[in-house]
């Protein structure tokens, strides 16, 4: 079913899809560490760090003013960013023949159980598609412009000089990362100062493509930005 949905869509609803796929990681893995833990006093302790977890993530979805899986509005730059950098949405960053269920045509998730050895593989699986997922090589060297979250990976002082540019509230904080061709590891040209996780920016410079890795997951896209700028929601 999930795979029908996705094939059906191809990414028109990508964040949705996206955020969706990484709910099932985040769920499935938590009924498999449930199953081999089997007493009640880890159980209890797992209830309550989700507790835990999920009063972090309100918090930070009412300070944000998101929610986890939201994605930016579609909206016009700043008028400070020439118009030689190409807008761009996520959705280009995903190859049009990019099937991320591919290699796992094979395994049904409803039917495997907690102590299966499969489970544990079938996660390591996902993990490999989604740390893998090809890029578009069109890209390569495209002068872009694209608005998303960040997710702050180096700092100098008080300032910011590499991070994460993810298309949805809470990627790699709140939910697992997304797959590495909706990741870009931006190098900023200058330090941003007071910059915080999940602040949302226009980025624009050249783009180039290769995978990395970082404690937050990993990147298809590399940049050194030229610019980058606040992003503002339109007013409704």
């Amino acid at each position: 079913m999930l795979k029908k949905i996705f094939i059906t869509h191809r990414f028109k609803f990508g964040a949705a899809v996206l955020f969706l796929l990484a709910t099932l990681i985040l769920t499935f893995v938590g009924s498999v560490i449930g199953g081999l833990m089997g007493n009640r006093s880890q159980e209890a302790f797992a209830a309550e760090k989700k507790e835990a977890d999920q009063g972090k993530k309100e918090k930070a979805e009412k300070a944000a003013g998101y929610r986890v899986g939201d994605r930016l509005s579609q909206t016009k730059p700043p008028a400070t960013i020439p118009n030689t950098y190409a807008e761009t949405p996520w959705e280009a960053l995903v190859p049009k023949d990019w099937d991320p269920m591919a290699g796992l045509k094979n395994l049904n998730f409803g039917k495997l159980k907690d102590s299966d050895p499969q489970a544990m593989e079938a996660l390591q699986k996902l993990k490999e598609v989604w740390d893998s997922a090809p890029v578009e090589a069109s890209l390569r060297g495209q002068r872009i412009r694209i608005a998303g979250f960040m997710v702050p990976l180096e700092h100098k002082r008080d300032a910011v000089t590499e991070f994460l540019l993810v298309p949805y509230f809470g990627a790699c904080i709140h939910t697992p990362p997304p797959p590495a061709n909706q990741i870009i590891h931006v190098v900023a040209s200058k330090p941003i100062k007071n910059a915080m996780s999940m602040d949302t920016v226009w980025v624009s410079g050249t783009l180039e493509v290769g995978h990395d890795t970082s404690p937050w997951g990993a990147s298809g896209y590399k940049m050194k930005a030229d610019i980058i700028t606040p992003y503002v929601e339109p007013k409704k």
